[in-house]
């Protein structure tokens, strides 16, 4: 359903801006505050491309032989994918003692359209695990989190997982878990918004639209928990969003964790202060004993 001016309350903001579409229908974007950078981190920092032209850093925690490892992907409303938002969020999680990878993603404003978006999500866990593995801390488990459209891309990553087969430079892996943000997954509420991931609308190419929904995918892979995590202040993606992905989960038999952080708006949620304590404590449980 086409909701015109709703339409644009709703559009998305990665990590690194928001966009917002003004009475003209410029595209315009600026950055939000990048919450917590002054969190230190103990361990190290590798930055290196994944793919040609397209990054990733690596914050590995200190004095470590496994620890969970957190891939991050941003959102920018499928248009552009910046990480830089998750610097303070990917300092906690490595000062914590969880491996954090904020990792770039082509986007609409790169010239490409899904699946290559999820692809590259999956490289970027191929690499942020590589890279840890290189370190001599082995990533267990996997974790894939996103926010608002990343965590549409990030959802689709996890639950599709072996659907798709890009080339990536290093061994694949195989996600555990997922983690989503504020996320905007079901795309049919957004045809006008999401056109820019698919390139066509729902309309000309329905197929390819329900199987870029992760609502429509949560069937695949059950057994894989996923930890949802909205702030009831977001007033740019609504909290129904969020439970109506989990109902989709729960229903297919996905073990879920729905968390409302009080006073968190759409950008406030992905702070160490917000999400950080929750991320850590969940990942944590999800780690296979040692030996």
């Amino acid at each position: 359903m086409r909701r015109g001016a709703l339409l644009v309350l709703v559009l998305l903001a990665g990590c690194a801006g928001e966009a917002v579409l003004d009475a003209g229908s410029a595209l315009t974007t600026s950055s939000p505050n990048s919450p917590s950078s002054s969190i230190p981190s103990s361990g190290e920092a590798t930055t290196s491309e994944y793919l040609p032209g397209v990054e990733a850093t690596v914050l590995l925690p200190a004095d470590v032989r496994a620890a969970p490892l957190v891939v991050l992907v941003p959102g920018g409303a499928w248009l552009t994918a910046d990480p830089t938002g998750f610097q303070g969020l990917a300092r906690y999680l490595a000062d914590a003692g969880v491996a954090a990878a904020p990792v770039e993603v082509r986007a609409a404003e790169d010239g490409v359209l899904y699946p290559t978006p999820i692809e590259d999500v999956i490289c970027a866990a191929a690499f942020a695990a590589d890279t840890a593995r290189a370190d001599g801390i082995e990533p267990d488990p996997v974790v894939v989190l996103g926010h608002s459209s990343g965590a549409h891309l990030a959802a689709l990553a996890v639950l599709t997982w072996g659907e798709h087969t890009p080339a990536c430079a290093q061994p694949l892996v195989t996600p555990d878990a997922l983690i989503g943000m504020a996320g905007t997954y079901d795309v049919s509420i957004l045809p006008d918004l999401a056109l820019p991931l698919f390139g066509v609308s729902p309309e000309q190419d329905s197929e390819l639209w329900e199987s870029g929904n992760p609502v429509s995918q949560a069937s695949l892979r059950p057994e894989v928990p996923a930890l949802l995590i909205h702030g009831d202040a977001d007033d740019l993606v609504p909290v129904s969003f969020t439970t109506s992905m989990a109902d989709a989960l729960e229903s297919a038999g996905h073990p879920v964790t729905v968390e409302l952080v009080s006073g968190a708006d759409h950008h406030q949620v992905y702070s160490a202060e917000s999400s950080g304590h929750l991320i850590t404590t969940w990942v944590r449980q999800l780690a296979r004993p040692a030996g």
